[in-house]
């Protein structure tokens, strides 16, 4: 697989039944943010969404999440993440990087609550928080494992 570029932004991806949250990075990939949620279609056509997003943006590395189960298989829905994650792969080059997407969309959930959204705007999808939370996961783990390696 290709190295990622250098300084290029991030994207993270929470694969759903019916709709895909997406969020990037800062240029310097050390900060997520939501983007936008787009409806999940077929594996390829959506694939072709996000490899567009992916020119128009700038991306470097993608990053999917992946639900496990106990035994540490991929899921029902984690396997869905991976064959997404494949058609992305066979249309593009940039390197795909699958991550345990565990309690995205509780965080998510928690996120709104802590921030003060009332009970009834707190309905409806969470899905580029989620992708958000997600990617800020892996962020973090690459900072605290460059820490490691250095000290």
């Amino acid at each position: 697989m290709n190295e990622a570029k250098v300084n290029a932004r991030l994207l993270g991806i929470d694969p759903g039944e019916k709709r895909i949250g997406i969020s990037i990075s800062d240029p310097s990939g050390t900060i997520s943010r939501p983007l936008l949620v787009i409806q999940f279609i077929s594996y390829a056509a959506s694939a072709q969404q996000i490899v567009q997003l992916c020119e128009e943006k700038g991306i470097g590395q993608i990053i999917i999440g992946v639900s496990y189960d106990k035994d540490g298989n991929a899921s029902f829905s984690g396997r869905k993440a991976l064959r997404l994650g494949e058609a992305v792969h066979t249309i593009s080059d940039i390197p795909v990087i699958y991550w345990d997407e565990y309690g995205t969309t509780r965080s998510a959930q928690r996120s709104r609550i802590q921030m003060g959204v009332k009970k009834k705007e707190r309905q409806g999808h969470l899905d580029d928080v989620a992708a958000c939370i997600l990617l800020q996961s892996y962020i973090d783990e690459q900072i605290m494992q460059k820490g490691r390696e250095q000290g």
